[in-house]
């Protein structure tokens, strides 16, 4: 009962008792959490929705073109997704992959079936960068189909087949796009935050596709899930490359269902990870220079965009993209062009530095971790962070798979200015572990969840943290909302839990 909690968690009589007040505390925080979340689930599947029904020898064949083999776990979730939008609810699910494992492959393939039934497709990205990238991969896909994809971000509108050129896209007005998405002339249309702003409009949006979903608030996603004309639910996948601990998944995201796609492609070598310390800086920039001279390409990514102020206490002091790019110009790799991008430029300037970089025209890219979400250069090889030591594991191993893009032997550099034991303990995890879930789950026990995916947002409390920590109680809690809300999703009966969820909803700013 609270009443002994509350007096066992302030003044215990022995352990025992603190602890058991800490997890009934523990438990009760993340069974609010759970409630908010399965009362969502419980909304949503109450909307009628779009049942698709799949040929899956048609899909199969469409699968076999990609330009490599799909794997068992591609081929599960994709059959998964399918089988779900055929039920009597939308779907609402998570598919959480590696770098480099395939989720924008499954996603095609399931837009194929959406496509296939003649309903409409959207495909939010958190950058314009990635939307562009999207758009040219599902023109590969669908190409042979002759099926038109449109492109929407605030820096304008493209459509593909252009009609001079059947095998290109062609800019066109934003009014000339949003009428044949409104009239349903398009059926799959990729783009940034744009994709949510009411002059969008879809005839019969079947399918909604978010990729790299922690970027999104969950009223962000609720938009472009009510895009409809009527009140007919999309299906809806988020997709995350960001390796998330089971715990963390089933509470973040515990009004989502769950694919994991836990195989990397055919022909993958694993990545050479080091850790650098300052007295072998000159030893790695002549490996990298070995691979720029095989006409390979490189990243360099440091923590800053500008120099730190001198005069500021407690800056940072740490290397930063405009000086780190003069510096190797000047004296490390004069004879190779050096690009820079960070997220202060303007979305043109960007897409410029990233178009002369995948067609070659920069060697090497110093850039902030802007390009930690999804860029796609399959000719990069090499990555270095710098101040290695001051982003989180998971954040590194997303830096990394930059370079996971190709068959070609790929390294990566931690570059770290700190000898301290614990910094190396964490880079040395980096180095060692098999794939990005194990890293999470480092992460997880080393730093706490707050720092992972910012919990610390949520209002949750240190208690409840170290329920994050203990998978049988999140599924216990989970296990017992679900229960409730099935009975009474209003929680009419249960006024003090109806208020706690709803002031907990209000305190949750994802955004």
């Amino acid at each position: 009962g609270i009443k002994t909690a509350l007096i066992w968690i302030h003044a215990p009589m022995k352990r025992d008792d603190a602890l058991s007040a800490r997890k009934r505390f523990s438990f009760e925080e993340i069974f609010i959490i759970q409630l908010g979340l399965q009362q969502t689930r419980k909304e949503y599947r109450e909307y009628p929705s779009f049942a698709i029904e799949t040929d899956m020898k048609h899909v199969h064949e469409f699968t076999r073109r990609f330009p490599f083999q799909a794997t068992q776990a591609q081929i599960r979730s994709i059959e998964t997704i399918l089988t779900d939008m055929n039920g009597e609810h939308a779907m609402s699910r998570l598919l959480e992959g590696d770098v480099g494992s395939g989720k924008t492959a499954v996603a095609a393939a399931t837009a194929y079936a959406v496509v296939a039934s003649k309903l409409q497709v959207a495909y939010m990205c958190p950058t314009e960068i990635l939307a562009i990238q999207h758009f040219e991969s599902f023109i590969q896909y669908f190409a042979y189909l002759g099926v038109q994809i449109g492109l929407i971000t605030s820096s304008g509108c493209r459509k593909f087949p252009s009609k001079v050129n059947p095998k290109s896209w062609t800019d066109i007005s934003r009014a000339q796009l949003l009428k044949w998405v409104e009239n349903g002339e398009i059926p799959i249309v990729i783009g940034t935050h744009s994709l949510i702003q009411k002059s969008v409009k879809f005839k019969h949006l079947a399918y909604v596709i978010i990729d790299e979903q922690h970027r999104f608030g969950t009223n962000q996603r609720a938009r472009l899930v009510k895009k409809n004309q009527d009140v007919v639910a999309p299906h809806l996948l988020s997709m995350t490359a960001t390796p998330i601990p089971r715990t963390l998944a089933l509470t973040m995201y515990g009004d989502l269902d769950l694919s994991l796609l836990d195989e990397s492609p055919a022909g993958r070598k694993p990545i050479i990870t080091e850790i650098v310390l300052p007295n072998k800086r000159d030893e790695v920039y002549e490996k990298v220079r070995l691979e720029l001279q095989a006409g390979r390409q490189a990243y360099i990514i440091c923590p800053r965009i500008d120099e730190p102020d001198p005069d500021k206490e407690m800056t940072l002091n740490v290397r930063s993209v405009k000086e780190e790019a003069k510096r190797l110009k000047k004296s490390v790799f004069q004879e190779y062009e050096i690009g820079i991008l960070h997220s202060r430029m303007k979305p043109k300037d960007k897409d410029m530095v990233m178009m002369h970089f995948k067609n070659g025209d920069i060697n090497i890219l110093c850039a902030t971790s802007v390009v930690e979400v999804g860029v796609n250069v399959p000719n990069t090889t090499v990555i270095i962070i710098e101040g290695a030591e001051r982003f989180g594991l998971a954040q590194l191993h997303q830096l990394r798979g930059r370079v996971l893009r190709s068959s070609n032997q790929a390294y990566c550099y931690a570059f770290t200015e700190s000898i301290g034991a614990k910094s190396v303990e964490r880079l040395k995890a980096l180095q060692n572990a098999k794939n990005g879930f194990e890293l999470a789950e480092l992460d997880l026990a080393q730093r706490g969840a707050g720092e992972l995916s910012g919990m610390r947002q949520w209002g949750v409390s240190d208690v409840a943290m170290e329920a994050l920590k203990n998978l049988k109680m999140v599924e216990a809690a989970r296990t017992e909302a679900t229960q409730l809300i099935e009975k009474d999703s209003t929680l009419a009966e249960f006024p003090i839990l109806k208020k706690e969820v709803e002031d907990r909803k209000r305190q949750m700013h994802f955004e």
